[in-house]
């Protein structure tokens, strides 16, 4: 067999226009991951409410990040793509969950240059429904559709691989070297809490009660919380961070339904109220910048921290195509595709 590997990310639009926006997010809001609600209700809320308010919204905010090359998600996913293709043997291939490429014009690729074996590499650390489940539940049903000899093997959530916590912490470290920190925030995305709970494989584990995640668990295998938690604890441990100068918290939240707490927003502004001068903000939810990470934290957070009283403000960039997790992701590539010869 032919091996290969297809690294899969978010997506964006296709540009920051309106109707392109809008396409893109009738495409991640009606996945019944993302907005895990029953389907006509979905419609109802997606394209009766949402699409008819956000897209000029979002629009906005895409273009105040967007680049030359075009998205910043999608540029900085194809420069890790090409760095990683140097240095393996194997076929890297690229795709979006949302938007273009697709997962199946990536499979398509692939098989077009004999590839039957497939590493797919969600570009998610932690394991969530509506980012690492729903790629893998979509590349199964493309796989048996169009590519039913092609195999797949998944490369699982790194939250916790000693390689990537040092590749994460060193990027921060590196960051922090030209910026007197007296805070360190690491903002997780958002999700609801019911999410964590559907995600439960023991059904009983996860009550969202401070304790839980520290409990080992079977659960934690799939609950994106205590991986998030986990992803903070290992890198603070990684930097000695001091306690009470650093804390977890969770961003973008939609809708009124609980969601991960505390909130980033309402932890920023409550850090510039208590006197926190200079705050430094790191995304590891995302391997890649995207709009989350260089809008709503760079330029949004930035904004109402110095509103309230903060001076300085670092958002720390995601790992995008850093050599060392080019280094890294090119090892885990070469394992899998050597690991029986």
């Amino acid at each position: 067999m032919k091996k290969g590997v297809l690294l899969v990310n978010l997506g964006s639009p296709d540009s920051p226009e309106p109707k392109d926006v809008r396409k893109y997010l009738d495409e991640f809001l009606m996945d019944e991951r993302v907005i895990d609600l029953p389907y006509l209700a979905r419609v109802l809320l997606v394209k009766g409410i949402i699409l008819n308010t956000r897209p000029k919204k979002s629009a906005k905010a895409y273009k105040k990040i967007w680049w030359e090359e075009g998205s910043p998600l999608i540029v900085l996913s194809k420069r890790l793509q090409n760095k990683v293709q140097e240095q393996v043997s194997i076929p890297v291939g690229l795709a979006m969950r949302y938007g273009n490429p697709s997962i199946e014009f990536g499979l398509q690729q692939l098989h077009n240059q004999g590839v039957d074996e497939v590493l797919l590499v969600p570009l998610y650390p932690q394991f969530a429904m509506a980012t690492t489940e729903t790629i893998l539940v979509l590349a199964e049903e493309i796989r048996k559709k169009q590519f039913p000899n092609m195999k797949f093997t998944i490369l699982p959530a790194f939250y916790n691989k000693p390689d990537y916590i040092r590749d994460l912490s060193n990027s921060i470290k590196s960051a922090l070297d030209n910026f007197k920190s007296d805070y360190l925030l690491f903002s997780y995305h958002g999700v609801p809490e019911r999410h964590i709970r559907k995600s439960d494989v023991t059904k009983s584990h996860c009550k969202i009660d401070g304790s839980c995640c520290n409990t080992p668990s079977k659960a934690h295998e799939f609950c994106y919380r205590h991986q998030c938690y986990e992803t903070t604890k290992q890198v603070a441990e990684f930097l000695g961070l001091e306690e009470g100068k650093y804390s977890t918290s969770f961003q973008s939240r939609l809708g009124r339904d609980p969601w991960l707490q505390p909130y980033t927003d309402a932890t920023i502004d409550g850090l510039a109220k208590k006197g926190i001068k200079n705050l430094a903000v790191v995304t590891p939810a995302f391997v890649s910048d995207c709009l989350e990470t260089l809008e709503e934290i760079g330029m949004e957070a930035a904004e109402s921290f110095e509103e309230n009283g903060g001076e300085h403000f670092l958002s720390i960039p995601c790992l995008n195509d850093n050599e060392d997790w080019v280094k890294t992701m090119s090892r885990w590539i070469d394992q899998w595709a050597f690991q029986n010869q």
